[in-house]
């Protein structure tokens, strides 16, 4: 995969500095179902730490790496356990997507569209897996 992912996410970071309570604001605007879930993480420190798992396995993912591709399966299993379902673990990876999308703006490229499309597929394969 080519550099797309890296590049996109570089300027989402640069533009959005700490991007997780826009993230997560979309997760509980379409999922308040899930909000309870985090009720003890008081300083959004889970919050982060979740999110900086998913910023690794995007990378890892983009250079080709096959580490993280475990993670998702292991963290399905996971959150399944805490009643969050597979089709919502890998919504998430969406929401990240448009996230990224829509803070780039015009700088979205089609290249970038086509490196979150294809990345989108493997992660929700991966999720959905079972």
């Amino acid at each position: 995969m080519d550099n797309a992912i890296e590049e996109s996410l570089q300027i989402f970071a640069d533009r959005a500095g700490d991007p997780a309570d826009l993230i997560y604001a979309r997760l509980f605007a379409v999922r308040p179902d899930l909000e309870p879930l985090f009720v003890g993480d008081r300083t959004g420190a889970a919050r982060g730490e979740m999110l900086s798992v998913v910023f690794e396995t995007l990378m890892d993912m983009a250079s080709g790496g096959e580490a993280r591709r475990h993670m998702i399966a292991a963290e399905v299993v996971n959150h399944d356990q805490l009643g969050v379902p597979a089709e919502v673990f890998a919504d998430f990876f969406d929401l990240v997507a448009a996230a990224v999308r829509e803070t780039l703006g015009p700088d979205w490229t089609p290249a970038m569209a086509e490196a979150w499309g294809e990345m989108l597929g493997r992660t929700r394969s991966l999720s959905l897996a079972g």
